[in-house]
Formats: structure tokens, C-alpha cells, sequence
């Protein structure tokens, strides 16, 4: 599978649009929530992102893994603080998790072969 980074970032932005064009209050606050979630805090926002990478792999989100790495790994994280993480979320989520780091671990190169690019 070729992951296609612009592609998926553009439909993620349409669709985000999308939802919040409908101008429903309480999408609307809950995308501000996970907005705010993820702010520098008493966490940092690097962290936090790692937070989110674990738990969106155990629960099996490909679409937030996506995001959490993409995220991620522009606020700094390491390969090897990324695979930790990854771990973690394994250890929490047994072998179901195993397709999920596949595609995890495709995703973190191409982020990172991009980073070296630019």
C-alpha cells in the first residue's frame, strides 16, 4: 500500500470542513475539546500526541493513528520514542493490534522520509 501523506491530509481538512460547515453546537464544541486536549499544559503537547498515538493503536483507529503520528512527529517525537509507544499500545491491546502497527510503522517512514525531504 502507497501511502499518499497530501492526500490524506487534504481529505481529512475537506471532511473536517464539512462536518463543521452543518454549524451543529455540539460538533462543534467536541472538535474544539480534542483541539484543546491537546495543548501545552501541565503535558506537553509532544506527549500528549504519544497519548494519543497509543491509545487510538490499541483501539484501532488507522484514520488517528495517521493523525496522532503525523502530529506527532512534527512536534519532535523520535522513531524510538514512537515505537515505544507503540509498544505500549500492544501490550494494552494484544495481538488484534498487530495489522494496526503494519500500518503504523509504514506511515511513521513515509512521515519520516518526508521530514528528511523538506
Amino acid at each position: 500500500m502507497k501511502i499518499d501523506l497530501k492526500k490524506i491530509r487534504e481529505y481529512r481538512e475537506k471532511m473536517n470542513s464539512r462536518i463543521l460547515d452543518e454549524d451543529n453546537l455540539e460538533i462543534k464544541r467536541f472538535f474544539s475539546l480534542d483541539s484543546q486536549s491537546y495543548r501545552e499544559g501541565s503535558i506537553d503537547s509532544k506527549t500528549k500526541e504519544l497519548m494519543g498515538l497509543s491509545v487510538s493503536t490499541a483501539l484501532r483507529c488507522n484514520d488517528c493513528i495517521f493523525y496522532h503520528l503525523d502530529r506527532a512527529i512534527s512536534l519532535g517525537a523520535t522513531k524510538t520514542e514512537l515505537v515505544e509507544t507503540l509498544n505500549i499500545a500492544l501490550i494494552i491491546g494484544g495481538s488484534i493490534v498487530i495489522p494496526h502497527l503494519r500500518f503504523a510503522f509504514e506511515v511513521m517512514d513515509v512521515l519520516f522520509e518526508e521530514q528528511c525531504e523538506n
